[in-house]
């Protein structure tokens, strides 16, 4: 005897799929709501059959927060069920007018809105909770360390235009000295922040500023394609307004007329840096791809330094040795010696891969150098093969200082930030930043002030302000 089985249809056996997918659901969502009360009982167990290195308060918080998202997916799942149920009734409901709507057309309406709208609210809400209890966790393993005390003190305001380079003097009185994209430089009192002197002597961009170590003297390059080295006099606190002197006049704050080095045939739209080689020399970098070696007292040209494939950025003196360190925007920053007379030997360095901001040599055998590739990297004189600390940051780094004393290294940021590590490439302090200070715009430069405690480090930007801080960072000072 032959027994015939009955057949299903297709829609009778797709049919009976979906009701085991439900009932299969409905189990499920049961179970979980019936495991929800001993939760905590079967923690306890996992934490006593695993074993871990982790504290036991903090394993049972790891699982509290695990909980806690595993809960708010299991009711987004819950509402995705109940949100298929509508889309299943709304078809039912139009195949009896001779309609069908798939899920893909609904998603298009009002339910899509709907679910969208819970999952986004669900998503941030999980975002906030996880950054919360994940920033809380991750803080307790660090190592506790003193903490740095970052206070602004004075604001220096006064520049039409954004600006660029900052410096303080060596020799008292001790005046901050600013370059800005307004065509001036100006001196300012560190304690008041009152505007001593303002120097209008060029016809372009004023991009770098340097004093002399010895004498009030001031050094500064523009993209007129000149340097000028001038003198000052200044008193504290000054009684009168500041005044104006230029090329073509002479004032009373000036001793005698400013000096003008021709910088050669360079664009209009050079960007050259000054520095000074012990008082008798002056070094300036240029977008001509090359550095020039003047002569202080007669203007004229030295010596040129060539070698770089782009234009320059930025250059240093050490502040012992005949040695000048050049940076470039062919990702390479180039050491030269002078030391010995008869041969000038140059070594070039490509530990970046974008250009060099600036490189500049520490009191010790170090050159620190910052790039836009969003790194700093401490090299060693002795042995430049590769750096020995490596600095990565989440913004490109523009013209950096590295204290003397401290030995602590500012970082200037494009994205308005300022952060400060030790040598090793220890991050110490990030400088308070809000809508009330700070800087709201690119920081341009850095530079530290070794002589005055009260404001010791200094930062401009393209927000038309320079900006006095007190840094204090104990467990430095008490290794000093």
């Amino acid at each position: 005897m032959i027994r015939v089985m009955p057949v299903e249809s297709g829609n009778s056996a797709a049919a009976r799929q979906v009701k085991q997918k439900r009932k299969s659901h409905s189990l499920s969502i049961r179970r979980t709501n019936s495991t929800e009360q001993d939760r905590p009982g079967m923690q306890r167990d996992m934490l006593e059959g695993q074993d871990s290195k982790l504290p036991m308060a903090l394993r049972s918080n790891l699982l509290d927060l695990f909980g806690q998202i595993e809960r708010e997916f299991e009711n987004l799942y819950i509402e995705n069920l109940d949100l298929r149920r509508e889309i299943e009734s709304l078809n039912e409901r139009l195949a009896g007018e001779g309609q069908t709507v798939d899920g893909g057309d609904l998603s298009k309406g009002a339910l899509k809105t709907k679910a969208s709208h819970s999952t986004s609210q669900l998503s941030q809400k999980l975002k906030t909770t996880y950054k919360a209890s994940t920033s809380k966790i991750v803080s307790s393993f660090k190592a506790t360390t003193s903490r740095a005390v970052c206070q602004l003190v004075k604001e220096y305001v006064g520049h039409r235009d954004g600006i660029w380079d900052l410096a303080v003097t060596r020799v008292q009185p001790l005046v901050l000295g600013t370059a800005s994209a307004d065509h001036c430089c100006m001196l300012w009192s560190i304690e008041t922040g009152k505007c001593l002197l303002k120097y209008a002597g060029h016809a372009g961009s004023v991009n770098s500023i340097k004093f002399h170590p010895t004498e009030q003297m001031a050094l500064t390059a523009s993209g007129d394609q000149t340097a000028h080295i001038w003198r000052y006099m200044v008193q504290l606190p000054l009684p009168q307004p500041p005044a104006d002197i230029s090329v073509s006049q002479k004032a009373p704050v000036s001793s005698r007329s400013p000096k003008t080095c021709r910088l050669g045939e360079l664009n209009l739209l050079n960007c050259p840096r000054t520095c000074l080689v012990g008082g008798k020399q002056v070094v300036t970098a240029s977008w001509d791809r090359a550095a020039n070696l003047y002569d202080v007292e007669t203007s004229e040209l030295v010596h040129t330094l060539t070698g770089h494939d782009q234009e320059l950025t930025h250059c240093c003196t050490h502040p012992t040795q005949r040695l000048v360190v050049t940076s470039s925007r062919d990702t390479t920053f180039r050491l030269w010696d002078f030391r010995d007379p008869s041969i000038h030997s140059v070594n070039v360095f490509q530990g970046h891969t974008d250009t060099v901001t600036s490189a500049v040599f520490t009191v010790g055998d170090n050159v620190v150098s910052g790039s836009d590739d969003r790194t700093v990297k401490v090299w060693d004189l002795k042995n430049m093969r590769s750096p020995i600390a490596t600095i990565r940051t989440d913004s490109a780094v523009n013209r950096i200082s590295v204290s003397a004393n401290q030995r602590i290294i500012a970082l200037p940021h494009d994205n308005r930030q300022v952060r400060l590590f030790d040598m090793n490439g220890v991050r110490l302090a990030r400088l308070p930043r809000s809508n009330r200070q700070g800087h709201r715009r690119m920081v341009c430069c850095s530079a530290w002030n070794e002589e005055n405690q009260a404001c010791n480090l200094f930062t401009c930007g393209f927000d038309r302000q320079a900006i006095g801080w007190n840094i204090n960072i104990p467990a430095l000072l008490q290794e000093k």
